[in-house]
């Protein structure tokens, strides 16, 4: 059998697994790449269009550094964060292998490994300064995760799940960072107790709560479900 019969069978494959498990579509692939978060009017990473790699074919590389950091400012709610830094790593990494992404032939794999570091950066800076920066925290952490992720070989050798926990318990529970390591995390048990976290507090009809049931549509259909598959009590 030739390579290219086998790719084509296994695309039969995958995608018959798909439609046959079609209500669990929302955790299909890589949580933190392959599925783009709700951000409403806030800005972010160029992108063509509503595909979850729909990147632009003509955006420079060589800019993503700089525009990445500049969007994510102090006052930038943290699920456009989420997606900012979602649309970075397909730029940076995601793109270097996926030519379904249609990337242009100029690639810089060393982009990535700059913004991760740019991000320590801020991060020691707050704490050189004898504080700590939660959104700082964050961002390095998500954008950590979202590599290893993206790419498991030339995975980073930080621990970002650790920080982001770390960012939210600083921040007195934060529901979107809490949905954000729910993301992150394969353990079951811990996932969920991410999600309730999440799901408690995320308003009714809020962006958070949008993008929860849009990524854990297999728990439930709408809060209220999802309130009830976690066994949350309604304030």
């Amino acid at each position: 059998m030739t390579y290219q019969i086998f790719r084509a069978l296994m695309c039969v494959i995958l995608l018959l697994v798909a439609l046959i498990a079609g209500h669990q579509k929302a955790q299909a692939g890589p949580p933190l790449i392959c599925h783009p978060y709700e951000i409403g009017n806030a800005k972010s990473l160029p992108w063509a269009g509503n595909e979850w790699r729909d990147v632009k074919k003509d955006y420079d590389i060589n800019r993503l550094v700089n525009d990445t950091l500049a969007l994510l400012t102090p006052d930038v709610p943290v699920i456009a964060r989420m997606e900012t830094l979602r649309r970075a790593t397909i730029y940076a990494v995601w793109s270097n292998y996926d030519q379904k992404v249609g990337y242009y032939a100029a690639k810089n794999e060393k982009v990535a490994g700059e913004l991760l570091e740019r991000l320590l950066a801020r991060v020691r800076e707050a704490e050189r300064k004898g504080k700590v920066d939660a959104l700082a925290l964050f961002d390095a952490g998500y954008f950590a995760e979202s590599c290893k992720m993206a790419d498991q070989k030339s995975a980073p050798k930080v621990d970002g799940y650790a920080m982001v926990n770390k960012a939210s318990s600083l921040r007195g529970t934060d529901a979107t960072m809490e949905f954000a390591a729910a993301l992150m995390i394969r353990n079951k048990t811990v996932q969920r107790a991410h999600l309730q976290k999440a799901v408690a507090g995320a308003p009714e009809g809020s962006l958070l709560a949008r993008n929860i049931v849009g990524h854990f549509s297999d728990r439930g259909r709408n809060l209220a479900e999802l309130r009830a598959s976690l066994a949350i009590a309604k304030n």
